[in-house]
């Protein structure tokens, strides 16, 4: 049996959950959620990283929906009821495919059923306007993860890509993380300076997670994490989830990037914009700039030293499809991953570890969270404070 024939058996068994997929921002920004124009139960190939077949074709068993608005959004919580009104209508759409989920059990349920287990998660501190009732609505309509800042800062955590602002998290960003350990969501650290990262750790009751990040050792991207996080990923609990972004996963690329975005700037878009206009002028600036090219092997690498500094219960995936305007060869859309786990065969890692990556440790987090939140609302009410009272 090749390596890729025992990738697919593997994932036939324990299929992967991934921890962030930009769909519903997609189907935003192309077709302004008429679904019909985009129907993911046929290939969307053209248009798409993700469409139902090639889900299906990769292996994947559930996936966090990112429910993610940009941070300039002038009204970013009605953006992110719009994100999370998509997932729903596409679950309604698609259910001899897709499965609610919002716990671990669910996620065991949609395996047994081999249907794929759908979650949700939001991508930005933004999205709850500084107030926790805000935080607690979204979780009420089925929000697992929250992750605490996007590209830029909020008044209570800074962000890997933006200036320091309260080095790290605020009073009221750590009654954030303590009031989300309370509602069972996962506090996610993608995205975050590594400031954010260590206090929210130092915060939080629950394990966290990075739904979609990679090793910073590895590639010196502010977007990835340092060695000393990773290693205090084995006494919270929580999980790395590696990212196959070429710009944040292949050195080379960095510079490269950074040259494109300012391209797309000059040009009057959003450096992440992938829109059709914005494709077009990605595609014609690739022409004159052939784009340094990442590969499984690289997004390996990664999971390799993330390993062993973090250790194997402590791994998982998280592609970001659909949120990137580039993929590693091997990696292009959805129905790669069983290229990932072919290669990590070839390099020696056992199928028990590969269970873990691909779909125990996830599940086995999401549990604990639940664990957390159960004993946490036997002791306390929900918090009212505001970040008037809290920050000043």
């Amino acid at each position: 049996m090749s390596s890729l024939e025992a990738a697919r058996e593997l994932l036939r068994d324990f299929p992967v959950v991934d921890g962030h997929n930009d769909l519903p921002w997609a189907l935003r920004e192309q077709v302004r959620y008429d679904l019909d124009a985009r129907d993911i139960a046929t290939h969307q190939n053209a248009h798409l990283h993700t469409d139902i077949p090639r889900l299906r074709e990769g292996g994947v068993g559930a996936q966090y929906w990112s429910v993610y608005v940009r941070a300039d959004q002038p009204e970013p919580v009605a953006a992110t009821l719009e994100q999370i009104d998509c997932v729903r209508q596409l679950l309604a759409r698609y259910p001899k495919d897709l499965k609610p989920a919002t716990t671990a059990a669910d996620m065991e349920a949609a395996r047994a059923e081999g249907r794929i287990a759908s979650l949700m998660g939001a991508e930005g501190g933004h999205s709850i306007a500084n107030s926790l009732a805000t935080l607690r609505a979204l979780s009420a309509l089925g929000v697992r993860y929250m992750t605490l800042t996007h590209n830029d800062n909020v008044d209570w955590a800074d962000s890997a890509t933006d200036e320091p602002g309260v080095g790290g998290l605020s009073a009221f960003g750590r009654a954030v993380v303590r009031e989300m350990n309370r509602e069972g969501m996962l506090v996610d650290l993608s995205h975050v300076a590594a400031t954010t990262m260590r206090d929210a750790m130092d915060a939080t009751l629950a394990p966290v997670i990075f739904s979609h990040s990679s090793s910073r050792a590895v590639c010196d991207h502010p977007r990835n994490i340092p060695d000393d996080v990773l290693e205090r990923l084995a006494g919270n609990g929580g999980m790395a989830m590696v990212t196959f972004v070429p710009k944040f996963v292949l050195q080379a690329a960095v510079d490269w990037t950074a040259a494109a975005d300012d391209n797309m700037r000059a040009h009057g878009f959003h450096h992440l914009a992938t829109t059709p206009e914005a494709m077009k002028v990605h595609r014609d600036f690739e022409e004159r700039t052939p784009r340094p090219v990442a590969t499984v092997s690289t997004v390996a690498d990664h999971l390799d030293h993330m390993r062993e500094v973090a250790g194997i219960d402590h791994l998982g995936i998280g592609g970001d499809y659909d949120g990137t305007a580039f993929t590693p060869d091997g990696l292009s859309d959805v129905s790669g991953y069983p290229n990932l786990i072919a290669e990590l065969l070839d390099r020696g890692w056992s199928k028990a570890d590969l269970t873990k990556l691909t779909w125990q440790n996830a599940v086995r987090v999401l549990g604990a969270a639940e664990d957390v939140a159960r004993d946490l609302r036997a002791t306390r009410g929900p918090s009212n404070a505001t970040i008037g009272e809290l920050d000043g």
